[in-house]
């Protein structure tokens, strides 16, 4: 089993990949395999709605999204990391999922997911509600610990000092190990995923 560990942030080794250090510790204690996958830092085009996806299964711009979508395609899990910006997650990192969600949601069903934010002081809430939204509406089973996943700190160092936050990321690692676990054994006595069934409307019809 394995799982991915997003950094959606522009500094590859700042306050979100400490916390994400927390829970590929955990993880990896369980036998569970991680990659983290930096983003980057350099301009990430936003979705142009062209469509081309749902003919090809790949976004029309070949970036770091078509990558990160191929190895999903296999994972087993995934965690996604960002720092709070005015009470929201990077728009870095919601460019990255609007593209890799619309472009192959085939990707995530039915794979557990969790987020994970990083601020100096606040907007954590907000940001965790903005980034579950896109597990909740694919049908992945969103990973909790014993608190709300984020860390706080100005700079990685300060991070290591938040006790609580890196205890929070320690347990979301063995929560999420043990759901994979369970997962796989019910696939292993013959409980598979459901097949869920999909209508589309709007307001006027």
């Amino acid at each position: 089993m394995k799982v991915l560990l997003v950094n959606g942030s522009s500094r590859e080794n700042g306050c979100t990949s400490m916390a994400l250090k927390e829970i590929k510790k955990s993880l990896e204690e369980e036998g569970i395999e991680t990659e983290v996958i930096f983003i980057g830092n350099e301009p990430l085009a936003d979705c142009l709605a062209c469509r081309k996806c749902k003919s090809t299964g790949e976004c029309i711009m070949n970036d770091c999204v078509n990558e990160f979508v191929h190895k999903a395609k296999v994972a087993d899990g995934f965690v996604f990391g960002s720092p709070v910006y005015y009470a929201h997650p990077s728009g870095r990192l919601l460019t990255f999922l609007d593209r890799a969600f619309y472009s192959n949601a085939n990707a995530f069903k039915y794979k557990p997911a969790a987020c994970v934010l990083s601020a100096r002081r606040a907007g954590t809430t907000a940001s965790f509600d903005v980034i579950n939204k896109y597990f909740s509406i694919s049908s992945m089973p969103i990973v909790s610990s014993t608190y709300w996943n984020h860390v706080y700190g100005s700079q990685p160092e300060d991070v290591l000092e938040d006790k609580e936050g890196l205890m929070t990321m320690y347990n979301l690692g063995k929560n999420m190990a043990w759901l994979l676990k369970c997962i796989e054994l019910g696939k292993d006595n013959g409980i598979d995923h459901p097949e869920n069934q999909k209508v589309l409307t709007n307001f006027v019809r």
